[in-house]
């Protein structure tokens, strides 16, 4: 059984939340496009966690993840996020993680062009409100051909080093000639290279013959898409878009089975929409009532960037307080110019408990 989640509208409908519910009876979890833009909290009964390139099923200790050709994936990244899952006491090896050898590398130039042309269009006010991860920049070079995937970490050898010095005596055309920028030292990315392969080698694989042989035994496949609809580069609000297929039709592609069909397609929603980034948000709601409700979600836009204090009041159990208490987060308001200094109970009176979120410029 094949079944895709993917979410309605512009993402943050809390797909990564439902994944983890649902992956209870599935056997496999597939993240089949994108890359470390995603931002999936779940909570469950073993504690709270952020993934960013990880499928949420790496939650599960009986689900095999895979991630999928059609992500675009910063080893960096990955390895800092599996380290602090660690830490947690979540196990990921290469038992329960398997990533596709057709999977693009995002390098860390694409990191720093992406930063240097988000500053750049800032100063005009044509900033796309980008993660700043090097996403566009890596899909981009995908279609240029000028990536490096993750199977080439199995075999780095003159042919994978010429390639590389191709790519970036390319970028550093753009480097140097449309930011004055330093230029990328080939040195320095075969040994960034060489430092990941070490470390991932042993779970690359082809993924798509692992899920092809998976289906065929009727194992339950559930595919992961990191955004919303109205994100998708085809179908949503371009050019306010990811860089990928967010849809669920692009599910089996991505995962690397292109020959099968979906049995269900799932989508996620919430009460009501939010959005991050920049560009038109349609029906965007102004005025104390929007206010009002996007205080009651806990929603990043209910922070005010004065430095004064806001206080917030979540009608809900205990519990639910609670959880709400700790879904703020630095990571959350790492967009603002602000830091969460203190968050503290005011008073608490029935079922109503006001909060106050002290922020400090």
């Amino acid at each position: 059984m094949l079944t895709a989640i993917t979410g309605i509208n512009w993402g943050d409908e809390g797909k990564g939340r439902m994944v983890d519910l649902l992956s209870q009876d599935y056997d496999i979890v597939v993240r089949y496009q994108g890359g470390n833009n995603a931002g999936h909290t779940v909570k469950n009964e073993r504690g709270k966690f952020v993934l960013n390139l990880l499928p949420s099923g790496i939650l599960r200790p009986n689900i095999v993840c895979v991630m999928g050709n059609g992500m675009v994936i910063d080893p960096h990244h990955l390895d800092g996020e599996i380290a602090h899952l660690r830490e947690q006491g979540i196990d990921v090896s290469p038992a329960n993680l398997k990533i596709s050898d057709r999977a693009t590398i995002t390098m860390p130039y694409h990191v720093l062009q992406d930063g240097l042309e988000e500053a750049r269009l800032s100063k005009t006010g044509a900033q796309f409100g980008s993660t700043k991860r090097g996403i566009a920049y890596v899909y981009g070079d995908k279609y240029m051909k000028k990536t490096l995937r993750m199977g080439d970490l199995l075999h780095l050898d003159d042919s994978v080093r010429k390639r590389l010095k191709t790519m970036v005596d390319s970028k550093n055309l753009v480097m140097e000639g449309s930011y004055n920028a330093d230029p990328i030292q080939v040195d320095e990315m075969w040994a960034w290279l060489e430092k990941y392969a070490a470390i991932f080698k042993d779970y690359i694989c082809d993924a798509g013959a692992y899920l092809d042989e998976a289906d065929r035994a009727g194992k339950k496949i559930l595919f992961e898409a990191q955004l919303g609809a109205l994100r998708d580069v085809d179908f949503g609000i371009y050019p306010y878009t990811t860089s990928s297929n967010v849809i669920g039709a692009y599910a089996p592609i991505g995962a690397g089975i292109p020959g099968r069909k979906l049995d269900h397609s799932i989508g996620i929603m919430k009460a009501y929409s939010s959005c991050v980034g920049e560009g038109p948000f349609t029906a965007e709601y102004f005025g104390e009532k929007a206010e009002q409700l996007r205080a009651a979600g806990i929603d990043v836009k209910s922070f005010k960037p004065d430095g004064k204090i806001l206080t917030i009041t979540v009608k809900g159990d205990e519990e639910t307080v609670s959880e709400k208490l700790r879904a703020l987060s630095p990571a959350m308001i790492e967009s603002l110019p602000l830091s969460l200094e203190e968050v503290f109970l005011d008073e608490m009176e029935g079922t109503d408990y006001d909060f106050a979120q002290i922020f400090s410029k």
